[in-house]
């Protein structure tokens, strides 16, 4: 029941009570035994914010004469209406009975243009709870961490799936999304003051530049008793609904890859030192440099240079499952065909510039401006990003792979930067989002008769790949400080748990084992679920190996 009494809304299901006064989730609590999981006086925070470029957040509903007032629906709804000094918005709550699952649905406006996003903010936090959340395949954190304070996390390039759990002694409480159209959101967690906090971002797509209003996305509260998995199995149960999972096709030999190695060079002595301690149809292998191009240039160009079809081939025939290294929209702009999709390069939301990257003394600079420019620099391996949704990409990448699967008889192949998907300046191309798009795109390669491997794994790009390569928490290449920390005490294989059934990980970088670090990022990998992965440089990091790769060799070859 939703029940509406003095500005108030009570909402009691099979499940949950909870109550909003003066806009704001003052309380929620379990039902039957009432324990108390938020406590909030109703002047904590704003009902909303409205998010602007660079997350400015500005609250509306507290300042000179705003009015906020509650509008009774129906038994099992209400709405909460804010008319504020720097914007105006709606809460919408509502039961849905069969679940007991309290559903919000939050709105705002104003009439300044370059909003982003409405926020809607739950303080009060009680208990001191840890955070189960889809950030780098699952972490187990405090609010109050500092790994994860005052940090904000989008979906579904950082924020991998739409479900937040907070796990107490004996259950807790969840969030999540139940959102099968691609809606960009965000997951706030906390502030420099007020740890025991979250933020549900719903974003308006791009461009922001005129945009006034933001909102319309349902966000389910719920609480529960035991541990992450309860709610966890539940947010599986729906997305294997929504994206009818149950009919996605699955390799023969999905379950047999016990070893991976990432990065792997085209020596043929490798193969033979592998082989000798684990059986090769165990064994994935993803290779970066087999083209006539060198690695990360002129893309979309998949040609094999001598050697790399002889490692293929060799590979192979041993039974080894080799994954060439490809990309999925990353291109050179040097390359002929980049004249045809120059328009459909991607802007970043905010600063509007074209997405990639151009590498220079080892490290990272962004893309030339220069239109010009843009063609002159291979060697620096510049690349630029097109949108996914824009079907001529999507068509001239899958042939150009398609032409190199054939030529070497390839049943599966690796696609970078598939986790690079957000929301973007010019965020809808061929009316789909840049999320949309690329699972379009991991499924058109899919359809070529390939086994699809890609960078990342979320609750997109997990539809469609079979096997992604993952990123350590906030250790793409140098190691984080605060992993080995992590290693200890922050961990939770909460992705694996949600995805683990249809797309399994392997380690990215950084895993050859020579060092306390390296131990820890293969560790930390090896909790998170990951097929145990080593990156090596030659056949006698195998054949001599120290102790973290031996004991991965022993273990796969058992």
């Amino acid at each position: 029941m939703v029940r509406v009494r003095d500005n108030q809304i009570e909402v009691t299901t099979r499940t949950l009570r909870a109550t909003w006064a003066d806009g704001v989730l003052t309380s929620l609590s379990t039902r039957p035994d009432g324990q108390a999981l938020i406590d909030a006086t109703p002047d904590s925070t704003p009902p909303l914010y409205l998010i602007y470029a660079a997350g400015e957040a500005v609250g509306i509903g507290r300042e000179m004469g705003d009015r906020v007032h509650v509008v009774p629906r129906n038994d099992t709804e209400a709405e909460i209406r804010i008319e504020g000094w720097h914007g105006d918005g709606v809460i919408r709550v509502s039961e849905d009975v069969e679940t007991g699952d309290m559903v919000v649905e939050p709105s705002g406006y104003a009439s300044r243009p370059g909003l982003r996003a409405c926020r809607l903010p739950i303080g009060g936090i009680e208990q001191s709870p840890q955070l189960v959340a889809p950030f780098f395949q699952g972490v187990r954190l405090g609010l109050d961490d500092p790994l994860i304070r005052n940090s904000h996390w989008q979906w579904p390039h950082q924020w991998e799936a739409g479900l937040a759990i907070l796990q107490g002694a004996g259950g807790g409480w969840w969030l999540r999304a139940e959102d099968d159209r691609y809606r960009y959101k965000a997951l706030h967690v906390g502030s420099r003051d007020t740890p025991n906090a979250l933020g549900l971002d719903t974003e308006t797509y791009g461009p922001t530049d005129d945009s006034l209003s933001a909102g319309n996305l349902e966000w389910r509260i719920n609480t529960y008793a035991g541990d992450w998995e309860i709610p966890a199995t539940a947010y599986r149960a729906w997305m294997t609904r929504a994206y009818d999972l149950a009919r996605e096709p699955l390799p023969e030999w999905f379950e047999d890859i016990r070893f991976a190695v990432s990065w792997c060079p085209t020596k043929p002595d490798i193969l033979d030192a592998i082989a000798a301690r684990v059986p090769p149809g165990r064994v994935l292998l993803h290779m970066p440099d087999w083209r006539t191009d060198a690695y990360d240039e002129n893309y979309p160009n998949y040609k094999a240079s001598g050697t790399g079809r002889g490692f293929i081939e060799t590979a192979q025939n041993a039974g080894f499952h080799v994954m060439p290294h490809l990309n999925a929209i990353d291109m050179d702009p040097s390359h002929p065909v980049y004249t045809r999709l120059r328009d459909f390069q991607q802007r970043a939301i905010d600063s509007k510039r074209v997405l990639g990257w151009t590498w220079v003394d080892g490290a990272g600079k962004p893309v030339p401006e220069s239109n010009a420019g843009r063609l002159l620099h291979r060697s620096e391996k510049t690349m630029v990003k097109i949108h996914p949704g824009l079907a001529t990409w999507r068509s001239i990448l899958s042939d150009a792979v398609r032409e190199a699967a054939e030529s070497l008889s390839l049943s599966a192949a690796f696609l970078d930067v598939t986790l690079c998907s957000w929301n973007l300046h010019n965020c809808l191309v061929d009316d789909m989002t840049s999320t949309e798009g690329m699972r379009r795109l991991i499924g058109d390669v899919a359809r070529l008769g390939l086994v699809v491997g890609g960078e990342g794994r979320n609750e997109i790009t997990s539809l469609h790949q079979r096997f992604a390569q993952v990123h350590l928490f906030r250790s793409w290449h140098a190691t984080d400080e605060g992993l080995g920390r992590l290693e200890q005490e922050g961990l939770c294989p909460l992705n694996e748990f949600l995805f683990g059934k249809w797309c399994k990980s392997f380690g990215y970088s950084g895993l050859s084992g020579d060092s306390p670090v390296s131990a820890t990022r293969m560790r930390v990998h090896e909790k998170l679920g990951a097929i145990p992965t080593a990156t090596i440089g030659s056949a006698k990091d195998i054949a001599r190996p120290n102790r973290v790769v031996r004991e991965m060799l022993d273990a796969a070859g058992a």
